[in-house]
């Protein structure tokens, strides 16, 4: 998986959140060939921090599949959506 921070230098927590949800998609590691992580903190109007995250797929039958942005203010829940989404998105074609 290749994970780039945008705005912001990361954290260990972060990093280990990442390889953890890496994890729930090694199933499907005869149709996914890579994964690109990208976690970009947003400031606000009003000083607000919120992050956006963008997870793209890239899979053997289909080749490149972004997943949806999602966004909030806890990196790591959003981080677990856009996996969320991904896990089902690979459910779906592998059914």
């Amino acid at each position: 998986m290749q994970m780039v921070y945008l705005g912001f230098a990361g954290t260990a927590a972060i990093e280990a959140e990442a390889g953890v949800q890496l994890l729930r998609l090694e199933r499907f590691g005869k149709t996914l060939k890579a994964c690109h992580l990208a976690i970009e903190e947003v400031h606000g109007l009003d000083a607000s921090q919120t992050y956006d995250v963008r997870l793209d797929l890239v899979t053997v039958s289909s080749g490149f599949s972004p997943v949806a942005h999602h966004c909030g203010t806890d990196p790591l829940v959003v981080m677990r959506e856009a996996f969320d989404e991904a896990e089902h998105e690979l459910e779906a074609k592998s059914a």
